[in-house]
């Protein structure tokens, strides 16, 4: 039957990818790809020959109504993103959406996203959190700070290493310098790097660190912070 997959690849090591996923990708009619270069790297690999064709999100609203129209043909068509899944900080969103309305079957396929590991290795509460993703580079971003003073579960935020010394600075400024947190930087690669301690350590880390690769951010949330300064004050 003809439908949409919503495939998971690796957010770095080429092996994080499921065999179910490889098997999709090889039977599908075509490859919906965020950056066709960088995916077929990935097909390369695996000896995936598929048509690939530029799906991101500077031409999704105009491209879903053929894709719309190829998947009700008969088409079985992917949907992959640069790296983990779908719809996770990345194109995905809107086609699933589409293909809900207009009564086109999809299927996400369980994979690879960064922030789980990130938040695993942070060493914070994981039993309720809260994935912010990319906060908004200028309109916006104060406002949403403000509104996450309070947020009682552990933050999760993607950020590029251009503004991560920013970011930690504007989070120690909204949310207080001992507030714990955890920098994961280019998780899966060679180079994974996990830091841990308080904004203020991070900060001091990272303004005398080179900064590269993709960075996830969690920070400690609201009561678990009130919690340990709670304690703290006891013990005094």
């Amino acid at each position: 039957m003809s439908k949409l997959y919503l495939v998971p690849t690796p957010i770095g090591n080429l092996e994080d990818i499921t065999f179910r996923a490889i098997r999709i990708l090889k039977e599908v009619d075509i490859i919906l790809a965020e950056d066709t270069r960088k995916t077929k790297i990935l097909l390369n690999h695996y000896d995936i020959n598929k048509p690939v064709i530029a799906h991101h999100k500077f031409n999704e609203h105009k491209s879903i109504p053929s894709i719309l129209n190829r998947i009700n043909g008969g088409e079985t068509i992917a949907l992959v993103s640069d790296a983990g899944t779908p719809g996770i900080s990345d194109p995905g969103f809107l086609i699933a959406r589409s293909c809900i309305e207009a009564d086109v079957e999809i299927e996400s396929l369980p994979g690879a996203t960064a922030f789980v590991p990130a938040l695993i290795n942070s060493g914070l509460p994981n039993d309720r959190f809260s994935f912010e993703g990319f906060l908004p580079q200028k309109k916006g971003r104060q406002k949403r700070l403000n509104e996450l003073i309070n947020e009682q579960k552990t933050m999760i935020f993607y950020e590029s290493p251009y503004r991560l010394l920013k970011t930690l600075t504007q989070f120690s400024d909204f949310f207080g310098e001992d507030r714990k947190a955890a920098v994961s930087r280019e998780i899966t690669k060679i180079h994974e790097e996990n830091k841990r301690g308080t904004l203020k350590a991070l900060i001091d880390f990272y303004s005398k660190a080179t900064i590269k690769g993709e960075i996830v951010i969690v920070v400690e949330g609201a009561s678990s912070y009130k919690k340990t300064q709670l304690n703290s004050t006891e013990s005094e």
